[in-house]
């Protein structure tokens, strides 16, 4: 008996990258869950619903939140959580059929994960070796985490498949831009709220990591993408810690 698949994803101004998300996971699901943010200004809830897909509104709180919604709402035997910018290849759908068409002695699976930027697929700068446990079980699965990062608490055996997710999170420089400040305020937060402080030394990590991502991890192998990323991501690192800097002195002025 070939088991039921849903696949869960939550949505904030995604119309640009959910049409081609969801035409990968045609033939392949039972479902499709679309939890839409609130303040989603775009055609988002309109194309999930032309895709068929059971969508729902709800307030952002947090990222953890809002996936456990989707997880909440899902019927599937199994679920698959891909985002908007991401796409199940031919040979990863393929496995998935092959997984969930008998029993499996396993529970969940960790996916390969292929990430583009500037149109070119990235090998190094820590890049080529990147997986996530994306295909479970529904009834033993749940998400933890916070406001920024989110993960799965899994019960149960995990497996691996070699099909892959490709994964294209900025679709240029600007978009990487217009997240950075975002993202990065986030990741400011949930490190004052644990207790961590920036210190002087924080200023060395932007030199440090882009030494690390392009010269120990082989970024400029990738080119200029490769050096693009290594400094935008160093850039990121570096900001997070300066903001954390500036909420310090916030709350004990």
């Amino acid at each position: 008996m070939t088991l039921s698949l849903s696949a869960i994803l939550i949505a904030k101004n995604e119309e640009r990258d959910l049409p081609g998300c969801l035409d990968a996971l045609k033939g392949l699901t039972s479902e499709i869950v679309v939890v839409v943010s609130d303040d989603t200004t775009d055609r988002t809830e309109e194309i999930a619903k032309r895709y068929g897909a059971k969508t729902l509104r709800r307030p952002f709180d947090d990222y953890a939140r809002m996936r456990q919604k989707s997880l909440d709402v899902a019927e599937g035997d199994w679920c698959l959580w891909i985002d908007p910018d991401e796409r199940v290849t031919p040979s990863l759908a393929e496995e998935i059929r092959g997984a969930l068409s008998g029993s499996t002695p396993f529970v969940a699976v960790d996916i390969p994960f292929s990430v583009r930027f500037l149109g070119r697929t990235m090998r190094w700068g820590g890049l080529g070796r990147e997986s996530h446990i994306r295909l479970f079980r529904r009834d033993k699965a749940r998400f933890t985490g916070g406001a920024l990062h989110e993960s799965l608490i899994i019960d149960g055996p995990v497996s691996t498949f070699s099909g892959k997710i490709v994964h294209e999170p900025y679709r240029d420089i600007a978009d990487y831009l217009s997240k950075l400040d975002r993202y990065t305020t986030l990741a400011a937060q949930k490190r004052l709220e644990s207790g961590k402080r920036f210190t002087i030394f924080h200023h060395l990590i932007l030199p440090w990591e882009f030494f690390a991502r392009v010269i120990l991890k082989g970024a400029f192998l990738d080119g200029y993408q490769g050096l693009v990323w290594a400094g935008l991501s160093s850039f990121h690192s570096w900001l997070k810690y300066v903001k954390l800097g500036r909420m310090q002195k916030e709350r004990s002025s």
